[in-house]
């Protein structure tokens, strides 16, 4: 069989499922910056054209793989307490989004009208208004929370590791007073701590 008899059976076989997968595997091996339609097909050996076939342009990739990423989130053994079940579907978010190398920022990139995204919203939605809160406050948290959790994701998963100290030696007590009282709360590892601050902050506003 010639390499072009091979190229033109891989792209017979192809689905959109697994140009995503591919996707997502480059994502791991290249970061959101090395991600383009070029080099996804030369992972599934395949031409260009035939994976802009199943999914248009590069836009629309970066939207099914935001979606797949969202699909990973699970909603089996949920709490039946509904405020309980808000704050483990926020956390089972963060935790889908830092599973995938810059994963926050290739879902913040994206409008979020895909299947797993709006069961996810659902279900979050659900639990808001089960929780006491009403229809807007239910909507505009949702909103909230999912912003919150994206862009704390992102400062994560681009942050210096545990030894960098440019913060520190920016930070003078003389120049920035109020910044060298609170710069022990500000280091990479205290990610976790403050989900959990920022995400009862924004749950106290409803009463949740």
């Amino acid at each position: 069989m010639t390499n072009k008899q091979v190229r033109e059976s891989a792209a017979d076989r192809l689905t959109r499922a697994a140009v995503i997968d591919a996707a997502l595997a480059v994502l791991a091996e290249r970061g959101l910056d090395g991600l383009s339609t070029r080099a996804v097909a030369d992972r599934l050996g395949v031409r260009m054209n035939t994976v802009l076939w199943h999914v248009k342009t590069k836009a629309r990739m970066v939207e099914l793989m935001a979606d797949a990423v969202l699909g990973t989130v699970t909603h089996e053994d949920l709490p039946d307490d509904a405020p309980a079940r808000v704050r483990d579907l926020a956390g089972r978010y963060r935790r889908a989004l830092l599973a995938h190398r810059d994963g926050a920022a290739l879902v913040a990139g994206t409008y979020p009208a895909e299947p797993h995204t709006l069961r996810f919203a659902d279900h979050l939605v659900q639990a808001l208004l089960a929780a006491g809160a009403d229809e807007r406050q239910a909507a505009w948290t949702t909103w909230t929370l999912t912003y919150f959790v994206l862009g704390l994701a992102q400062e994560e998963q681009a942050a210096p590791g545990r030894d960098d100290d440019r913060l520190d030696r920016a930070v003078s007590a003389g120049e920035h007073p109020s910044l060298s009282r609170v710069l022990e709360y500000l280091g990479p590892g205290s990610f976790d701590d403050r989900f959990a601050f920022g995400l009862e902050a924004i749950l106290s506003r409803v009463g949740v």
